[in-house]
């Protein structure tokens, strides 16, 4: 497979795609790769599913372009527990601000800081080092985001420009080879910070015995996440009497 890094074109975009306050960040115009090693690259599944949430509240605020993923049916069971993950950081019982959670052959890596929290669903075989520089770079993009503009969601998923700039830094990190992404794999070796794992298992058991699993059944996972299911809903609805 040739390198991203020899064969790619710049892309122009304007602001009919991204509002103003998203308009100052470098990657919105970063080197997008021909539609063939797109095509191939895409095959290895290495970044399946991203979520970026709201620490105060649990709620997932902006998610990877759905055309991104391949296998959509597969990928909601995903989501469902990456958004029980997020809430269990939310409620506290998750401290680490960084940490991996082990589930089949996968791996949730979780950053957590300035009241977001961004999940990325990977292969196993990915480099954990090269996920984190991932979920930094979604961080700080966040960061250039006015604080209102994220306090001022109160449906899942409402922040859908930000889909947008997800799907654009993912690009960069979909290839592990490209020269800068070797290059970040290869720097700071002995400052490797040490990061929590802990198997999916676990906090399942964990959500189950405090009830934020909002008991939604086996089926219901694979249809709609937990923050779209009925069974919240109800949960939700009765808090509120």
């Amino acid at each position: 497979m040739k390198k991203l890094g020899n064969c790619i074109s710049q892309e122009k975009l304007t602001d009919n795609f991204v509002p103003t306050y998203l308009t100052s960040l470098s990657f919105l115009s970063a080197p997008k790769a021909p539609a063939e090693l797109n095509a191939k690259v895409g095959t290895l599944k290495m970044v399946k599913l991203t979520l970026v949430g709201r620490l105060r509240d649990g709620l997932p605020m902006s998610q990877a372009p759905a055309h991104l993923n391949e296998d959509n049916l597969v990928l909601s069971s995903y989501k469902y527990k990456a958004e029980l993950v997020l809430k269990e950081i939310s409620r506290g019982a998750l401290t680490n601000p960084k940490m991996t959670v082990l589930i089949d052959h996968h791996c949730f890596h979780c950053l957590v800081g300035d009241g977001i929290c961004c999940i990325a669903l990977c292969e196993s075989w990915y480099p954990r080092k090269l996920a984190f520089y991932y979920l930094q770079d979604l961080r700080n993009a966040l960061a250039k985001v006015d604080r209102r503009v994220l306090e001022s969601f109160s449906e899942p998923y409402a922040f859908k420009r930000f889909d947008y700039v997800i799907g654009k830094i993912r690009e960069r990190y979909l290839d592990t080879r490209t020269q800068e992404n070797l290059f970040k794999l290869n720097s700071d070796r002995r400052n490797d910070p040490d990061i929590a794992t802990e198997e999916l298992a676990n906090i399942m058991r964990s959500c189950h015995s405090s009830g934020s699993e909002a008991r939604t059944s086996a089926s219901a996972q694979t249809k709609s996440t937990i923050w779209s299911s009925q069974v919240l809903e109800v949960s939700m609805t009765r808090k509120g009497d």
